[in-house]
């Protein structure tokens, strides 16, 4: 993975060409290891991506590990999604699946090493006097009451935590290091606490649970992990991570590296506040096609291959920016554009009589499948005297610079013929019932003998053959603007149109399918079809604002 532009490295991959050339590590391995305790979302597409790229751009190799330290928190629903997540964005760990519960007796044996080196202590403050001790970023720490315990003392309490005979939070090992380092993370930092709590792998055979920071360095270690590859804010904890390493009897040490985490416009990017959105029930749950996890990203119908395409473009930075969303929606519709059949229908129907078209007629007409795909082929879509069009491509009294339908007005219809609109019907609330117009029958296919030209093309469906379908439109999560994030929730995040009427080949289509509506957007059908009542997601509409900007 480059910076974004073809055969430019990126900082990480300089520090990695720096190891090699050294001698400092021979084969390269990463890893990407997730906290169960919820759905990835599309800022960890980006790490996946870094990660696993990274390990196949230097023939190395990258691990899939559960931080699983943490059971309060952690569900198999979760484990089993985020394999799912990776797997789906096209990668594969192979045999190194890991879980940090699996070196729980080597976190311990550390522990043990720390103490017994005079580098850690049991602590009998609790978390409130551990955070009012720790000091600010201005003024020292205070340090403990019962610092200086002995070896002795300290190794007989931690092995009393360990047998279960203390209450939860009733005291915690704390590394000693330094309670006036200007780095907060060095100021004597919890390694281990007290929860009586069952572990979904290892039961109840573990009371005490080791810290992430001490946990993920020597897990990191233990693999062989050469390159340790963490967001920005892990940048302060570097010289914990490396303490850690320093200090036991682990012979690997792997170099850690920070890169600036994805932040997308108008999008919640917390595993913590998209808990708190499914919880709570603004959405319908982790998949909602609204939510920016990797799993609402599929069902809203983006492709693993556009979200490696836009993780590759956005580069890897080191300083924190804000990327527009309207970029992760150009990559989607850049690949749909090449691969999406082409198919008609209509979300707002109007209906058209065709007045002097046979009243028992129908026919089918040729229509490309995709143009940007000579392979595609045609299809054969019917066409009878009644059609559907939508709503708002009929103007009683034309805007200017309206080239729609209109009394008088001459249209196309696509890959059928031309009609003029006669006269209108209406209900009695002045509202229009239907219109009425007659085709030129010399213009099937949109070619004349004449070689009239018109400006306005529309899309279409014969009512007769047309299906009716649920159609989820989706806009940005949350409103523009600063705030609280529940505050700019867009409440019109999702609009349902329940009576669409589609082309009648899309009445059974299986879900994951990915289609361009014409004029309208791309389209994916949902799991939530039924037989002869597709449902599908809007992914996104035709207009690309990025791309114009971008140039």
């Amino acid at each position: 993975m480059d910076d974004g532009k073809k055969g430019i490295k990126n900082f990480i991959e300089m520090a990695i060409d720096e190891d090699l050339a050294r001698g400092k590590v021979k084969q390269i391995v990463t890893r990407f290891p997730p906290e169960p305790n919820g759905y990835l979302h599309i800022g960890h597409a980006k790490s996946i991506c870094l990660n696993f790229g990274i390990a196949k751009k230097y023939q190395g190799r990258c691990h899939l590990r559960f931080d699983d330290t943490n059971p309060e928190k952690e569900e198999q629903e979760y484990i089993e999604s985020i394999e799912k997540d990776v797997h789906w964005l096209g990668f594969d760990w192979g045999e190194h699946l890991y879980y940090a519960s699996d070196y729980y007796e080597r976190f311990y044996f550390y522990a043990e090493e720390l103490i017994e080196k005079g580098l850690a202590y049991v602590d009998d403050l609790n978390a409130q006097e551990i955070r009012e001790y720790r000091g600010t970023l201005t003024a020292p720490g205070k340090v403990s009451p019962f610092r200086t315990r002995s070896l002795e003392e300290n190794l007989d309490l931690f092995r009393r935590m360990k047998a279960g005979e203390f209450k939860d939070g009733e005291k915690v090992l704390r590394a000693k290091i330094d309670m006036a380092s200007p780095n907060m993370n060095m100021r004597d930092p919890v390694i281990y606490r007290i929860k009586k709590t069952a572990h979904p792998r290892t039961g109840d055979k573990w009371c005490i649970y080791p810290m992430y920071d001490f946990a993920h360095c020597i897990s990191d270690a233990i693999e062989g992990i050469t390159h340790s590859i963490c967001t920005l804010e892990f940048e302060d904890h570097r010289p914990l991570y490396d303490w850690f390493l320093d200090n036991i009897s682990i012979e690997n040490h792997p170099r850690q590296i920070e890169f600036a985490r994805l932040n997308l416009t108008q999008t919640v990017m917390s595993k913590r506040r998209l808990l708190t959105l499914v919880s709570e029930g603004y959405v319908r749950g982790w998949d909602d096609p609204r939510m920016p996890t990797i799993a609402g990203l599929r069902r809203r119908g983006y492709t693993p291959e556009s979200i490696r395409a836009f993780a590759e473009a956005v580069g890897v930075a080191k300083a924190y920016s804000v990327v527009d969303s309207a970029m992760l929606e150009h990559f989607v519709r850049d690949d749909l554009n090449k691969r999406a059949p082409r198919v008609m229908g209509v979300l707002h129907p109007l209906k058209v009589i065709i007045d002097n078209y046979p009243q028992n007629k129908e026919e089918w007409l040729e229509a490309e499948n995709n143009p940007n795909d000579e392979d595609s082929g045609v299809r054969s879509v019917p066409f009878s005297r009644e059609i559907y069009i939508e709503d708002d491509d009929f103007m009683e009294i034309p805007a200017k610079k309206y080239f729609r339908l209109s009394p008088g007005r001459e249209v196309r219809l696509k890959h059928a013929y031309y009609i003029t609109c006669t006269h209108v019907v209406k209900n009695d609330d002045g509202t229009i019932k239907e219109i009425h117009c007659d085709y030129d029958p010399e213009s099937r296919g949109g070619w004349t003998a004449d070689e009239r030209k018109v400006r306005g093309t529309l899309h279409w469906v014969s009512a007769a053959h047309s299906v009716k379908a649920e159609i989820r439109l989706y806009e940005p999560l949350l409103r523009e603007g600063e705030g609280d994030f529940q505050e700019l929730l867009n409440e019109g995040s999702q609009t349902v149109i329940d009576d669409a009427r589609l082309e009648p080949g899309l009445g059974n289509v299986k879900p994951g399918s990915h289609f361009q509506f014409l004029r309208l957007g791309y389209f994916i059908s949902d799991p939530d079809s039924s037989d002869g009542r597709p449902v599908f997601n809007r992914i996104v509409g035709l207009k690309d604002t990025w791309a114009k900007v971008s140039r």
